[in-house]
């Protein structure tokens, strides 16, 4: 049998830039892994892709410059559901990315990167259902770049990528989406609580992969991990991780006691 190659599949899934095209082709990419179907062993060198493809709208802008979330009303809650619905679909093009630049990893990574792929998938296709539900749709608001760009700050160093892009920026979510779901279901509504209650379970999974080939890179450095990603926090993010932060999630997600105790410190300038 002929097999398709991975990171052939991955890079167009990237490259296409209509969100339902890519979507599709990132499951049936998923599928063919799950199926044994796809080759991972070999295949032309990878191309170090710096931006996914993209469609005119959303528009991407500045943070200070994106639409206004405000809870109480509609067009506000439109706004924070579009700005996660863009966070998800970065989310789809990281997942591709990671498999396509990354070369001669254990099996295990590239399955953990596909897996991520398809659940976040499934996250923006299911928070774009509910803008359309509301009226609304994916490019109906501006959006921002931020956690591409440090996709891209990032990318030469798998380290550094799994440290700050899984672990510090994709692991906020871990602390903010509880509260989003409370806000939600004061507001009554039920089908934001679900979907934010699926994203919220499946995101430890993803930032669990994150430290997973996070440890990885440091084994084979020989690096001690809980002081790595200290300085790495240091150097990307200026500072430490803004709180409260969910301890129990992110215990889950394969955060030490002893590193949030760290990152505790960091935070009290110790």
């Amino acid at each position: 049998m002929f097999l398709q190659n991975l990171y052939a599949r991955t890079k167009e899934a990237f490259l296409t830039a209509d969100p339902d095209l890519k979507i599709e082709l990132t499951r049936q990419t998923v599928s063919r892994w799950n199926a044994g179907e796809l080759e991972w062993q070999e295949g032309d060198a990878p191309e170090f892709l710096q931006q996914p493809g993209q469609l005119d709208k959303p528009e991407i802008v500045a943070p200070a410059e994106v639409n206004e979330r405000k809870m109480s009303k509609e067009e506000g809650r439109a706004a924070l559901i579009h700005a996660l619905a863009h966070i998800e679909l970065t989310a789809v093009n990281l997942a591709l990315d990671s498999v396509h630049r990354y070369r001669h990893m254990p099996k295990a990574f590239y399955a953990d990167w596909m897996q991520c792929a398809a659940e976040e998938a499934n996250h923006f296709v299911a928070l774009r259902g509910r803008l359309r539900e509301m009226g609304y749709d994916y490019g109906s608001f501006k959006a921002h770049g931020e956690l591409w760009s440090m996709a891209i700050d990032t990318a030469d160093d798998m380290l550094e990528r799994m440290g700050i892009v899984h672990r510090a920026l994709e692991a906020r979510a871990l602390d903010v989406v509880p509260k989003a779901i409370q806000r939600f279901d004061q507001l009554g509504d039920n089908k934001m609580v679900d979907i934010l209650s699926m994203i919220g379970n499946e995101e430890i999974g993803h930032v669990c992969s994150g430290t997973r080939w996070y440890h990885y890179q440091c084994q084979q450095r020989h690096l001690e991990p809980n002081q790595t990603f200290i300085d790495l926090l240091w150097k990307y993010m200026k500072g430490p991780l803004k709180g409260p932060l969910n301890y129990e999630a992110r215990l889950k997600a394969g955060f030490s006691a002893e590193e949030m105790k760290m990152i505790e410190m960091m935070k009290q300038g110790q």
